[in-house]
């Protein structure tokens, strides 16, 4: 049988004394300050060349195709992501498999944002004039402006020529920061010009704590028979035959008037109170019993702010109104809980 050739791994030392753990924590400093020095460097020389890529996307029918090879094309997936996520289409266009049937997905009035320190990147120089072909304007990140990847790109953004962060001097990490936050600003100043509110960005981030955090009452509120009502001259009975009708458990009931008014609020547990009295329950007027002018929000009120309501007055279930007070629904505490929500978290 054949063996297998041992790697040999450079000799790492591990920290043992405190000057040690010293000059580690100071060279990740020095590491974080280089690259913070390739960002600085990269603004100061953000100009025309910026504004027409801002303009360029801006104007663009269609989306936003980021490619890059190694290192840069990982960064690029985070730009388009940033892109994609705040307002301004956009997918990753991997050069290789661009060439190989992927330049399907590009349309002509595609914008492409390349990324190479070196602009050197064979596959991106083979590439580039392809994108031209279909009718894609291209924009380039790079340090060197002289580079032939800009020399075939319309817009060329100089990130500058920062030494990396790398001990050898080789591997990317003051570029990558520095193309990274070129790309941010990128994006947050399309986001801002396009005047992206929080509910559209709502939309983009429908899950997790940001989803939550920015959803509205109707998205969540029961409405129609899952929201059960009476009239303030029904009785208690007639409290429990609409509850019973609910089709999702309803642990209480929205008191309204002949127009549809909030007027009040009956609960199980005002029903429980009720049972050590003399006088059976059942034929009480719902008026006598109800609390009146209930805690109640407004539709597009956001979850998170009815749940603190709910939360301040330990109350279960909570009206929801329109403008003109008119009961348009109810939150269930346990629907907020089936949203995601594990306590009174407010998103």
């Amino acid at each position: 049988m054949m063996k297998r050739a041992v790697i040999e791994s450079p000799e790492a030392t591990p920290v043992t004394t405190v000057d040690d753990a010293s000059r580690v924590l100071s060279r990740a400093r020095e590491i974080m300050a280089r690259e913070a020095e390739a960002i600085q460097t990269a603004g100061a020389r953000l100009g025309a060349s910026f504004v027409e890529a801002f303009e360029l996307i801006l104007s663009s029918p269609g989306r936003v195709a980021v490619t890059g090879m190694g290192k840069a094309g990982n960064i690029g997936a985070k730009i388009q992501a940033t892109l994609a996520s705040t307002g301004t289409p956009a997918y990753t266009l991997h050069p290789v498999e661009a060439l190989h049937g992927d330049l399907g997905m590009v349309c002509s009035n595609d914008v492409v944002l390349a990324l190479s320190k070196s602009g050197q990147t064979q596959e991106l120089a083979y590439l580039i004039p392809k994108l031209s072909k279909l009718g894609c304007k291209i924009v380039l990140l790079t340090g060197n402006l002289r580079s032939k990847c800009a020399a075939l790109s319309d817009v060329v953004i100089d990130i500058g020529n920062t030494p990396e962060a790398c001990p050898l001097g080789m591997a990317p990490s003051a570029s990558t920061a520095a193309m990274l936050a070129v790309g941010d600003a990128l994006a947050l100043t399309l986001m801002e010009r396009k005047n992206i509110r929080p509910e559209r960005y709502a939309e983009f981030h429908p899950g997790g704590a940001l989803g939550r955090s920015l959803m509205r009452v109707h998205e969540i509120m029961r409405v129609g028979d899952d929201c059960p009502r009476v009239h303030p001259d029904e009785t208690l009975l007639d409290y429990y035959h609409a509850v019973q009708r609910a089709p999702r458990r309803a642990g209480a009931a929205m008191v309204v008037d002949d127009g549809g008014r909030l007027t009040g609020i009956f609960t199980h547990g005002d029903l429980a109170r009720l049972l050590g009295e003399s006088i059976h329950p059942s034929s009480r007027l719902v008026r006598e019993v109800m609390t009146r002018s209930p805690k109640h929000v407004r539709q597009d009120a956001l979850v998170s702010d009815a749940m603190r309501l709910m939360e301040a007055h330990r109350i279960d279930e909570l009206p929801v109104v329109d403008d003109a007070n008119v009961l348009v629904g109810m939150i269930d505490v346990q629907d907020v809980l089936a949203e995601g929500y594990a306590t009174f978290d407010h998103g």
